[in-house]
């Protein structure tokens, strides 16, 4: 296929491109560059072997992502573009709903105007809110006691392509409630490279690892759980990469959701421990009060996807904080050197 991948110079979007091209899949990557780095496409080309067209647009302004994607023949999207933080999205949050819904509304009418009907939604877990039970299956409610903006925005963004696929009952669509992004690829050649402080852990950890920052601070230590600290379903970002790619090639008519999980859930200093393991780095830490939007405990139950999209998580946490060093120590100053 021929896919459209929207953000796929980012974290996530730039694994996900890796796995398409070497699956045999041609990629287009259209991205603004605001929160990523052309530096990050170069490389995909680099490991692959393959060249890759790059549109550079922000999407959510409709004349010019009209503009910049006139010719373009594409016969699937996965789509990534968007704001993600969680911290970030209370402190901002009409800036959230604009980009995030205004971005989607725009590819969701490129599409159908292009007759692509192939649609791969990175949405996210957050859309279940508070958790009323752990772990987390697909049935569970969404969209019900959002606890932020930014997952306020992905289950708005779910809802906006099951009223689409309505009126358009060609389009076929997944959406994929994925947990917390960990890891890089092996090589060490790409990786997370937030701009300004990171907002995820795992870089937060790796950037005190490799001296980048002194300490650690630690969101919450009074949690009902083992050690007081917050409880997440890390995932490899090849194991998500290949979960988005499997999602594409499983796409069935209508939309369904998907939970992208490994089923098992860490705490954040049981991360911080097997960081210093992979990397022999201390990682010195303070326990601050919790984010306005946290949760206790995310885990999911990924038994749909591993039944329906013949897909699995395969790497380990262990594996996950390795191959961040690698990319880290390889990287100190990520994409710019």
């Amino acid at each position: 296929m021929r896919v459209l991948l929207t953000g796929g110079a980012g974290y996530i979007g730039s694994h996900t491109a890796l796995v398409l091209l070497e699956r045999g899949h041609e990629v287009i990557v259209v991205d603004d560059f605001s929160n990523s780095s052309p530096e990050a496409v170069r490389r995909v080309e680099a490991l692959s072997g393959r060249s890759i067209p790059v549109i550079e647009v922000d999407l959510a302004e409709r004349e010019a992502a009209r503009a910049a994607l006139d010719g373009v023949e594409f016969d699937a999207v996965i789509h990534f573009a968007g704001l993600k933080a969680v911290g970030e999205s209370v402190a901002q949050p009409t800036r959230y709903y604009r980009v995030n819904l205004d971005s989607t509304l725009v590819v969701l009418d490129l599409m159908r105007e292009r007759g692509a009907t192939k649609f791969v939604f990175s949405s996210s877990a957050t859309v279940y809110g508070e958790p009323q039970r752990v772990p987390i299956d697909e049935a569970h409610p969404a969209g019900v006691g959002v606890t932020n903006p930014y997952g306020w925005t992905k289950a708005m963004i779910e809802q906006i392509v099951r009223d689409t696929q309505v009126a358009w009952p060609e389009l076929e669509a997944v959406l994929l409630r994925y947990f917390n992004p960990v890891g890089a690829h092996p090589s060490g050649r790409i990786g997370e490279d937030p701009t300004g402080i990171p907002n995820n852990l795992m870089p937060f950890i790796a950037q005190v690892a490799v001296g980048k920052r002194e300490r650690l601070s630690v969101f919450g230590g009074d949690y009902p759980t083992p050690d007081g600290t917050g409880v997440r379903d890390y995932i490899h970002v090849m194991d998500l990469a290949e979960g988005h790619v499997s999602a594409l090639e499983h796409i069935a008519a209508g939309v369904t959701a998907y939970n992208l999980g490994s089923g098992t859930g860490s705490s954040v200093l049981e991360v911080v421990r097997a960081f210093e393991e992979a990397s022999g780095r201390p990682v010195p830490y303070d326990i601050v009060p919790g984010r306005s939007g946290d949760v206790a405990e995310m885990v999911a139950d990924p038994a749909k996807a591993n039944a329906e999209l013949d897909w699995r998580t395969t790497r380990s946490l262990a594996e996950a904080c390795r191959d961040t060093w690698t990319w880290q120590s390889s990287n100190p100053g990520g994409y710019a050197g």
